[in-house]
């Protein structure tokens, strides 16, 4: 889910669909809707606008759900957390399982956060 990014951790997670990195050995690939969904990658900031969104996409989730946060903005507010618009990471929202920092963060920085949470279960 892209909470309002600039668009370049989205085309990082992309990047991990090819296969010269190939996500979906880990059991990941992308579905067309929430409901299907194992996995939730959320990339963006938390915006007044956006945070009710947020909170209905992560209850249409089938639970247990795992959220990972993908880059600064969605970690921390990034170069955005001093902004009017802002209410806060991502963790203040919704439970966050793992982290990927960044700005963007690397394909293979997001194969890590993976491994590592798929390691810790």
């Amino acid at each position: 889910m892209s909470a309002g990014s600039c668009n370049n951790c989205d085309i990082e997670i992309l990047d991990c669909l090819t296969p010269k990195f190939d996500i979906e050995r880990f059991g990941m690939k992308l579905v067309g809707s929430i409901r299907h969904a194992d996995v939730l990658l959320v990339t963006g900031i938390v915006t007044r606008k956006l945070l009710p969104r947020i909170k209905e996409v992560y209850d249409q989730a089938p639970k247990p759900i795992v959220v990972i946060a993908i880059g600064a903005c969605a970690c921390t507010g990034g170069m955005f957390k001093d902004s009017y618009t802002f209410k806060g990471p991502l963790d203040t929202v919704i439970p966050v399982d793992a982290y990927v920092p960044g700005c963007p963060p690397k394909p293979e920085a997001m194969l890590a956060g993976v491994v590592k949470f798929l390691n810790k279960k």
